[in-house]
């Protein structure tokens, strides 16, 4: 089932999403400053590729001031807008009974595009799952 949900998922929203990202990460690698955001990005569009069957943790000794600063800027900057733009998307996605389930890996997609450092991503042995175990 996980399988068949990622394809479909992939196929209306998921490679678009995780493009967005990537390009995101080559612009944040390329200004030096903002690598550890560059990195981020890459790694949220790794799960925007594939979502259903893996999740949202917290890394091991990932919390520290230097990563909720960098959060409290990223926020600010890009997190709120991005947010927002999956909530649009999750609503158009929901429209549809089979868009249901996309709408809400779209959802799940909201809390690691606003606060994207100090997480990591981790398989589940279930297609959905909550954002934080």
């Amino acid at each position: 089932m996980k399988t068949l949900l990622n394809i479909i998922w992939l196929v209306f929203g998921g490679f678009v999403l995780a493009l967005g990202y990537f390009m995101a990460g080559i612009v944040c690698c390329l200004l030096i400053v903002t690598i550890p955001w560059g990195i981020a990005s890459f790694r949220i569009a790794s799960y925007t590729l594939w979502p259903f069957g893996r999740m949202v943790v917290d890394k091991p000794g990932g919390g520290g001031v230097f990563p909720l600063i960098g959060n409290v800027i990223w926020l600010l900057v890009a997190g709120i807008w991005i947010a927002i733009g999956h909530v649009v998307t999750a609503f158009a996605m929901a429209i549809t009974i089979i868009g249901i389930p996309l709408a809400i890996a779209n959802l799940k997609l909201i809390p690691v595009s606003l606060m994207p450092l100090g997480k990591q991503i981790v398989p589940s042995n279930r297609p959905f799952v909550s954002t934080y175990h």
